[in-house]
């Protein structure tokens, strides 16, 4: 989780897991740990914002040497509390290198966006090429702006409403910023969680990769593979280093 202890710190990595339970769920994580398995094969995995190892740990019980960045040290240390397998690094993922070569490098759930600037967003690319081996992949997951749901001079999409949580985000278009507003209603208070992030499209993905030396492999509307569409909310995409 790349957007440092000022969101991801103490307060929010001691309830991640609990707050975030639906994306923990193997049905939701199976899939992607199914991919980055084989695209890992007899090679080692590196996850860019590993925070507390959502993937990373099913990955590593899967068998597979799995070392995650993330600069979020609280993060960091609820995923050494589940497992000693992940070898865990306080780091910004767009410029920490680590020892070794890796078959996959992997970004999932939107976090490529949680790097606020384009040139932080083009080094990320270029910090994973620098890891891979030749042939090796570098996988994101991350949303599709949802700028078709905004009418002319609106700015704010709802993500998420429920009884204890809404979430809402708040688009910039000049600027391409995008605010993740969470707001948590908690023993008769609101708490609000702000996220900053710039949003990319998919073309201006394929371009940052493009520069690092990378090329589009395979693009998916989701982990099992599914096609990707001008419906599609979000896209797994496979680039390939040349």
């Amino acid at each position: 989780m790349e957007n440092g202890e000022g969101f991801f710190g103490e307060q929010v990595a001691a309830r991640y897991d609990e707050v975030s339970s639906d994306m923990f769920d193997t049905a939701v994580t199976g899939p992607a740990v199914d991919v980055l398995a084989k695209l890992a094969g007899d090679g080692a995995a590196l996850e860019f914002a590993v925070g507390t190892g959502r993937i990373a740990v099913p990955l590593a019980d899967r068998g597979v040497r799995v070392v995650g960045i993330d600069n979020s040290a609280a993060m960091l240390d609820r995923l050494r509390e589940k497992t000693q397998a992940v070898e865990a690094l306080v780091g910004d993922m767009a410029t920490t290198k680590v020892d070794g070569e890796f078959t996959v490098v992997f970004l999932v759930f939107n976090t490529i966006f949680n790097l606020t600037t384009q040139d932080a967003q083009v080094a990320c690319f270029e910090n994973a090429a620098a890891h891979l081996t030749s042939g090796g992949r570098f996988v994101i997951e991350t949303r599709v702006p949802e700028l078709q749901k905004l009418p002319l001079g609106q700015t704010i999409v709802n993500a998420r409403s429920e009884p204890n949580r809404i979430s809402n985000y708040v688009y910039d278009v000049v600027t391409q910023g995008l605010l993740a507003q969470h707001y948590f209603f908690e023993d008769g208070k609101v708490r609000s969680s702000p996220v900053p992030m710039r949003y990319a499209w998919p073309a201006e993905l394929d371009l940052m990769a493009r520069l690092a030396g990378m090329r589009l492999e395979h693009r998916w509307g989701g982990w099992q593979g599914e096609p990707f569409t001008a419906r599609s909310s979000s896209h797994v995409s496979v680039y390939v280093k040349t």
